[in-house]
């Protein structure tokens, strides 16, 4: 089984910064792409930043310019650095991994928790 859990969420003043972290543990082969998402309350999902498995990165509009997704793939962690953060940021932030298996190459997506972020003054 895999596991993927994030963490740096938090309160900050607009303009301000975070920096946000998705690790995956467990039976893992390779990660393929791995990507954040979010959730404002009553709004849809959407997609804030993706990065491929040869570190191809692509953003939402709303978001470029301000976060950097990056990657570790040693320690199979994916980070979100927030600048410039504004009040309709706010969100529950969750990450998507998707991991190949071992032996069978099957690639499974997996969701954290998800971290809420709070951009208020």
């Amino acid at each position: 089984q895999v596991q993927v859990v994030e963490s740096g969420g938090g309160l900050v003043q607009p303009g301000g910064s975070l920096r946000l972290s998705c690790v995956a543990t467990g039976s893992i082969g390779s990660i393929n792409t791995m990507g954040w998402y979010r959730q404002a309350p009553g709004k849809q999902r959407e997609l804030v930043a993706v990065i491929t498995s040869g570190d191809t990165t692509n953003y939402a509009d709303s978001v470029k310019g301000r976060f950097t997704i990056s990657r570790d793939n040693a320690k199979n962690t994916v980070y979100l650095q927030m600048n410039s953060l504004k009040p309709e940021d706010t969100a529950v932030y969750s990450c998507n991994v998707a991991v190949i298996a071992r032996y069978t190459w099957k690639v499974t997506e997996y969701w954290g928790q998800g971290t809420q972020v709070t951009v208020s003054s």
